[in-house]
């Protein structure tokens, strides 16, 4: 008996022998366990954001200088020719951009107030129809002045929002034609596809979204140039918020404009960014794709010059360009310019006090009256014509449009159907020479600048549970940083295989996919990249990804760039030859892909979770610019596709796995 005793207690502790060595050889982990420290603090939102907000200050333009009139006339000229051609128009059918304005009139509202409205729909581009109403004085005699008034995001109202209606009614019975245009988003174009944000999906395609929103409002332009009522020298654009952003857009780029009062509509990318606590960062037109790259809304406003223009905005505005915060780049950084044509007096500044907050109501437009009628040569106009009466109603005032009227979002697919990418070869020698080509090619269009790492601070550690891990912080030589944990299992091989992580929710979700490696004895490392995981989900990372793009920048060069960085950095501190990528999610799938096809020598192979196998599902489900916001790059879909960045990878092998379907339509 004690003899087997004996034996059954050296078999126990044999046993626990075993456990223990197994433990901590083959170290299991389980997700639950490692979510802890991949969720752990490495990158504060508050330097990070810190980090972004320097990186595009020190790429915002510096004010324009000018040393003479001439000279300016000469530097605005160009200007305009590189926004139009370079810019603006980038990837849109000449046909279409140079397109006579085709309008049609539908109906007429007698009002026997001094002024009729007659209903207007015309073209945007073919297949895409906007409205308008024009208020005309009921005596037409001689050329008289006329005014284009653009929408801000008013929401459904539209064209029919009662400011609105008041201001054009008042311009009418001075004499003065009124063109009351539509906005995409809202009104009778307030369609799904018509948000705004949109217009990221004709960036994916080749044409700059820019091309859209000046080809709506300069419709309303030819409308009232070509007009045989309308004096060409007294044409004037303003509007409110959105409306103030196009009224100095088209105003700086179309010298048919003759005065402009922009109202509450923009200001120096510069004070935007410092100042966000008083506004957003503003939508996508704003910040068009490289519109910001050499020129700021302090060259655009300058590009006024010498045509009279009255900056109205508010002192405390509830949405945005807040008076006092805005005036020292766009006002008074910006009167020398006036002064070199000895036009100082037409360059106007007024902020708004009553009621001070996002509005155009009575007193700004009281001051616009005096403003445009003292440009205009005519009778000064100080006060409002009570026009409470005269408001229309919504359905009053609307048009109609066809019924299977294009989005912008229908337009991008249907320009992505027109797109022609290089065709991939069989041979392996060909496929070769292809790839190289390639790869410059993808390099221009993701803007892929080498990043190098300035340090790598280590910045917490964990050993139990049979495993280590190391939390990194990853400092770029331009700035920004990257965030992550390293895990591997205490007995794991000293020459263990390493995997990259990437997650589209970031490296704390990404648990599970890490659990799986460490448990194949792999070195992993859970990563985020700039705009990624917890340190940015409540910063709205799609904001700064905006103006990165109006930059000159593209998100996911810069991401790419930081993947290669790190993956070369481990591969000088492991003795792996090769990087192994795993990926899951589409945005963590392009970034990875991009990467790899970019470096491929740098990865063994490329394993896609939960990706997507074209581009072309971002257009049909729709994803939007806010959840994928690195996908939405000029061009790349023009180019690319999700097959052609895996045959540029090679050697690197890439593997699809529960892939994402487009919904039929």
């Amino acid at each position: 008996m004690r003899f087997l005793r004996h034996h059954i207690h050296v078999i126990v502790l044999s046993l626990l022998a075993w456990i223990l060595f197994s433990i901590e050889t083959f170290a299991q982990s389980t997700p639950e366990e490692l979510q802890t420290v991949l969720g752990e603090d490495i990158l504060a939102p508050s330097a990070a954001l810190l980090q972004m907000k320097a990186f595009i200050l020190s790429r915002v333009p510096r004010p324009p200088i000018a040393t003479s009139a001439a000279q300016w006339t000469e530097e605005s000229q160009r200007l305009r020719r590189h926004l139009l051609q370079d810019v603006v128009f980038h990837g849109w059918p000449p046909e279409w951009v140079n397109s006579p304005p085709n309008f049609e009139e539908v109906g007429t509202i007698e009002t026997h107030q001094g002024y009729r409205l007659r209903k207007l729909r015309y073209e945007v581009v073919p297949g895409f129809q906007s409205v308008a109403i024009l208020y005309e004085p009921e005596k037409l005699q001689g050329k008289l002045p006329a005014i284009l008034n653009v929408n801000g995001h008013v929401g459904p109202p539209g064209k029919a929002v009662e400011y609105k209606q008041k201001r054009c009614i008042n311009f009418a019975k001075h004499g003065i034609l009124a063109l009351n245009l539509e906005w995409f988003a809202f009104g009778e174009l307030r369609a799904e596809g018509n948000q705004h944000w949109c217009g990221a999906h004709l960036d994916l395609v080749g044409a700059n979204a820019l091309g859209i929103f000046l080809l709506e409002m300069r419709r309303g332009l030819d409308y009232l140039y070509d007009h045989p009522a309308v004096d060409r020298n007294r044409i004037g654009v303003t509007g409110l918020s959105g409306g103030g952003w196009q009224t100095i857009f088209l105003s700086a780029l179309d010298e048919r404009v003759k005065v402009a009062v922009p109202v509450a509509g923009y200001s120096s990318t510069a004070t935007k960014v410092e100042a966000r606590q008083y506004g957003d960062l503003g939508d996508l037109e704003q910040n068009g794709t490289d519109l910001l790259a050499n020129v700021d809304y302090t060259h655009l406003t300058a590009m006024m010059a010498p045509r009279p223009t009255l900056l109205i905005h508010n002192a405390e505005d509830d949405c945005c360009f807040r008076a006092p915060l805005v005036k020292p780049l766009i006002y008074d950084g910006v009167r020398p310019f006036f002064k070199l044509y000895g036009k100082e007096a037409v360059f106007e500044w007024y902020e708004n006090r009553d009621p001070g907050t996002h509005n155009y109501q009575l007193d700004n437009r009281e001051r616009a009256y005096r403003f445009f009628s003292q440009q205009f040569g005519m009778p000064i106009v100080e006060k409002e014509i009570p026009a409470g009466q005269d408001i229309q109603t919504y359905d009053e005032l609307a048009v109609g449009l066809p019924e299977h009227n294009l989005t912008i979002l229908d337009l991008a697919r249907k320009m992505a159907g027109t797109k022609s990418r290089s065709p991939i070869p069989s041979g392996s020698t060909a496929k070769s020479s292809w790839a190289i080509s390639e790869r410059q090619k993808l390099n221009s269009v993701v803007r892929y600048k080498p990043a190098r790492l300035a340090r790598v601070w280590t910045v917490a550690n964990t050993k139990n549970k049979g495993l280590e891990t190391l939390s990194y912080l990853f400092e770029m030589d331009n700035g920004l940083a990257a965030s992550g944990v390293w895990v591997r299992g205490i007995g794991a091989p000293a020459n263990a295989s390493v995997t990259v992580v990437l997650h589209d929710q970031g490296r704390k979700a990404a648990a599970a996919d890490v659990s799986s490696r460490v448990n194949r004895d792999e070195q992993v490392l859970a990563l985020d990249l700039t705009l990624f995981g917890d340190t940015w989900k409540d910063l709205e990372p799609y904001s700064y990804a905006q103006i990165l793009d109006g930059e000159g920048e593209r998100p996911v060069g810069i991401q790419a760039a930081q993947l290669i960085e790190i993956a070369e950095w481990l591969r000088r501190g492991t003795t792996a030859s090769k990087v192994r990528l795993e990926s899951r999610g589409i945005r963590a799938e392009a970034i990875a892909l991009v990467a790899a096809a970019l470096q491929p020598d740098i990865f063994s192979n490329v394993a896609v979770h939960e990706g997507i196998l074209s581009l072309d599902y971002l257009l049909q489900v729709p994803v939007t610019f806010q959840n994928a916001p690195e996908l939405f790059c000029l061009d790349l879909y023009k180019e690319f596709d999700i097959d052609h960045l895996s045959a540029m990878a090679v050697p690197a092998e890439v593997r699809f796995d529960n892939t994402l379907k487009a919904p039929q339509r």
